[in-house]
């Protein structure tokens, strides 16, 4: 199971989110079969809604992070609840494109360039949605550019995903930092003490620090507090019941054409590749 913790800082001028994603990511690319970039691509986006997610209020609130690109991906979305527990897909998963540098995987190049959606459910009439265009296509830096231009908040983000030789994840990760509205040039002036010098995320974790250990060590400057902390994980929401919801809204003349063409027909879920089977009479019985 992954981590997530919320913090805030004792003086109420700088909130925090950090998450172990480890185990999230490596269900990804078990589902998705993600080669390395990719599996980077999506681990980033996955760890960065999950933080998102877990501060919006409301039990059934859910938020939505997508990616529309030029480069090879293709795309990729991620959608969280507000516990954090997260799921995702990238279009295309099998990406092979040369590191930028040794051991450093050139995410921006597989994204490219492209728009940055984020919509969040709190139980409203209508989601709340926002827009950006792809600052670097690193991800982090795209998710802090969202929040200084779409809501107007001050944020630091780090991501991180650590690959083995054999393609599994050996630490997966990131925090989110953000000025709350009382904060002044000064509280700044204090969070860029913490991230001068900082290691990565994933080197943080792979020495063993905990997720409340790095928010420490990011607000140095300051006293924390822990608001919660709790498990997190890959979750698919999909069932044959949702399913059938999907075939239903189509309408009735494309479920007959369906019916009519073939024996079976195959729905799969793009968030964990599950596969619904619907015979003719399976369809004609949805109407």
């Amino acid at each position: 199971m992954g981590k997530i913790i919320r913090c805030i800082t004792s003086d109420g001028l700088v909130s925090a989110v950090c998450a172990d994603t480890a185990d999230i990511v490596q269900t990804a690319v078990d589902y998705h079969k993600t080669y390395p970039v990719m599996t980077a691509a999506l681990g980033r986006l996955l760890t960065a809604t999950s933080m998102m997610g877990c501060v919006l209020k409301g039990e059934n609130s859910k938020i939505t992070v997508k990616i529309d690109c030029d480069g090879e991906a293709g795309g990729l979305t991620a959608v969280s609840d507000s516990q954090g527990n997260v799921k995702g897909f990238v279009l295309n998963p099998m990406v092979d494109i040369p590191e930028k540098r040794k051991g450093k995987l050139d995410v921006g190049t597989a994204i490219g360039n492209g728009t940055l959606f984020v919509s969040k459910d709190i139980g409203l009439k209508e989601p709340y949605n926002g827009a950006i265009q792809l600052v670097s296509g690193e991800i982090a830096e795209d998710i802090a550019a969202y929040f200084a231009e779409s809501e107007q908040i001050p944020t630091v983000c780090a991501l991180g995903v650590l690959i083995n030789p054999d393609l599994s994840i050996n630490s997966a990760g990131g925090f989110i930092i953000q000025m709350l509205p009382a904060a002044g040039d000064d509280t700044a002036d204090l969070i860029e003490k913490g991230l001068k010098d900082l290691p990565s995320v994933t080197t943080m974790l792979s020495n063993g620090e905990s997720i409340l250990d790095i928010v420490k060590r990011v607000l140095k400057e300051f006293e924390v507090e822990t608001l919660e902390e709790h498990e997190i994980a890959y979750k698919c929401d999909c069932s044959k019941e949702r399913t059938d919801r999907i075939l239903k809204s189509i309408g009735k003349d494309e479920i007959l054409k369906l019916a009519n063409e073939q024996e079976i027909t195959e729905v799969d879920c793009h968030f964990c590749n599950k596969k619904y089977k619907y015979t003719s009479d399976d369809l004609k019985n949805l109407i």
